[in-house]
């Protein structure tokens, strides 16, 4: 996959972790389409190199994609952490 995959990818995973975490995010969509990009990136960096599975050439493969929301994920909730309560509300 090219980068133009991996940032569609990050944006569609994202969307999925936004959808299963809801709630207000500190950085609004801009942010939260940035930690989906960030979050797939680091997600199929994560499970080529710590579960020993190569990422795929194909846009469809089922492990990418849930590697890719789980950093999404990951990242979304770290965020939240770190930055959650840095404005008044």
């Amino acid at each position: 996959m090219g980068i133009i995959s991996w940032i569609v990818l990050g944006l569609i995973a994202g969307a999925i972790a936004k959808v299963l975490l809801p709630g207000r995010d500190p950085g609004g969509l801009i942010g939260t389409t940035l930690i989906g990009i960030a979050g797939a990136f680091i997600g199929g960096w994560g499970s080529a190199e710590f579960l020993n599975r190569p990422i795929a050439k194909d846009f469809y493969d089922t492990t990418t994609w849930v590697a890719a929301i789980g950093g999404s994920l990951v990242l979304l909730i770290a965020y939240r952490l770190l930055f959650g309560h840095s404005r008044s509300r």
